[in-house]
């Protein structure tokens, strides 16, 4: 046995490894540093908030590849009055003189970006919708039934004109700059869980293709590999690895094993009352054991009743793959998940939504996909009561050109894009911000991506600049600023 005067000082690293990691470890390192068993160099949150917080939980949708915004949360009309015309030929010729032009970009491959100068049409009517009148597109009838609970912000930008774009999303930074935490581990690190017996921080979904500099958008960087994403299968069955005694033991036998163990542990701990590696195994085996029984149970979606199955497309084979994840995810939140990501759109490349052909027809089947799942989600939330402190955020890495590309599609578009917000203290039924005429350049109150961030954790009731770690020095611009206008 370790003398207990050589684990007074355990650092993260050595319980990490010491205890095995994995999810079981991801779980117990929050818990036992919480708890004050285990101790590290630097300074770091205490699992409460800053501030008083609106918001309990995260939600977090991203539609990887890039979602068109014109044919989306933010129309258009003017691309309908001049399609098949150059942007010179129309009176917002001066788009392309504006300095936002070369301020937000910054290129992975040079020359890579052309300016498309021949405006596409919208491929989808739009109207208003609810008692605020909010325009959405006729993709999206679902989430559009909710407009009065949405806060759309219209101008969003930034700076990667390629697919590592995804990842900037998540960190705020660059894909040349490396490797950076993501929002949903600084959520992680700053707040402590609600639910011991799961994981804190989520990933639901095929995550971001290896396309962004081999890591991925949940991952923790520099916070270490405890505060990063726990991916996890809506299945029962194997919802993560480890989460089951093993198709070749019987629940009973394992739980013998782990009563035995215990028993042994106990023992040892009465001559070792104080050894904080002792207590860590000991807590660790009770939350392994915890986690095997609570984890599947979070993905027995059939214990739902058919109502709410369809409320989420579950009885439709075409909303079904993505209806199963947004159902786990307000079952998750329900059990106290911090953060829940889901990704939609992993097509093994840049991703599904990436219309550079074919938008129509591309578009019309995406949003089939996840229209009505997440118009269950927020329906479903707000009939629970939680949609008042579960913050629900759709997202994609840029926009869509204002101009055709190959005929029938649209290329990246970091300029200007949207994002929308529902529920955890946010307004409903508002428009924040603005593109110009047609779309190109986000012009009124513009927001960088990570203002996004700040308002998520702003909500939460956490200080983006208190959670900053001794020797890793951030620039302003990683902090944010919350989007004050559209908090209630």
């Amino acid at each position: 046995m370790t003398d207990r005067r050589e684990c007074a000082g355990i650092t993260r690293r050595t319980f990490l490894a010491d205890t095995g990691m994995g999810f079981t470890g991801v779980a117990l390192s929050s818990m036992l540093f919480r708890d004050g068993y285990a101790a590290e160099g630097n300074p770091r949150p205490d699992g409460r908030p800053h501030a008083p917080a609106k918001a309990k939980r995260v939600i977090f949708l991203f539609m990887i590849g890039g979602t068109s915004h014109m044919e989306s949360f933010d129309p258009k009309p003017e691309l309908n009055r001049y399609a098949g015309k150059t942007i010179e030929e129309t009176p917002y010729a001066d788009t392309l003189k504006s300095p936002y032009l070369k301020e937000n970009l910054r290129e992975v491959i040079a020359g890579l970006h052309t300016v498309h100068p021949k405006l596409y049409p919208l491929q989808v009517p739009f109207r208003k919708w609810g008692e605020s009148g909010l325009e959405i597109s006729d993709w999206w009838p679902n989430v559009a039934s909710s407009a009065d609970d949405l806060a759309i912000v219209r101008s969003m930008w930034t700076t990667d004109n390629n697919h590592g774009a995804q990842l900037q999303f998540m960190t705020g930074r660059h894909s040349l700059e490396g490797g950076y935490p993501t929002l949903g581990s600084w959520v992680h690190y700053g707040l402590g869980t609600l639910n011991e017996n799961l994981p804190q921080f989520v990933v639901l979904g095929t995550p971001l293709a290896d396309c962004c500099g081999g890591v991925m958008g949940h991952g923790s960087n520099y916070l270490g590999p405890e505060h990063a994403g726990v991916r996890m299968q809506v299945d029962p069955r194997a919802p993560l690895p480890f989460a089951t005694p093993g198709k070749d033991r019987f629940v009973e036998e394992q739980a013998a094993e782990f009563d035995l163990v215990a028993k042994l542990n106990r023992q040892a701990q009465i001559r070792y009352p104080d050894d904080p590696a002792l207590t860590a195994r000991i807590k660790s085996y009770e939350l392994a054991y915890r986690m095997q029984t609570a984890v599947p149970d979070v993905m027995r979606l059939e214990n739902e009743s058919a109502h709410i199955r369809s409320l989420y497309g579950l009885d439709q084979d075409a909303t079904r793959p993505f209806g199963e994840l947004c159902l786990a995810a307000r079952r998750m939140a329900e059990r106290g998940v911090r953060f829940i990501q889901i990704y939609h759109g992993n097509n093994g490349g840049a991703g599904a939504w990436d219309a550079h052909s074919g938008l129509k027809a591309g578009h019309t089947k995406l949003c089939g996909q996840v229209d009505k799942p997440i118009g269950g989600l927020l329906k479903d939330l707000k009939q629970r009561g939680m949609l008042d402190d579960t913050l629900v955020v759709w997202a994609s890495e840029f926009g869509r050109t204002p101009g055709a590309q190959l005929g029938d599609g649209r290329d990246h578009h970091p300029y200007g894009f949207s994002v929308w917000l529902a529920g955890g203290g946010v307004k409903g039924g508002v428009a924040h911000g603005a593109t110009d005429e047609i779309g190109f350049h986000a012009t009124v109150d513009r927001h960088y991506v990570t203002d996004i961030h700040a308002t998520i954790l702003h909500q939460l009731g956490l200080e983006p600049k208190l959670l900053d770690v001794p020797g890793r020095q951030r620039l302003e611009i990683d902090h944010g600023h919350p989007i004050s206008e559209i908090l209630a």
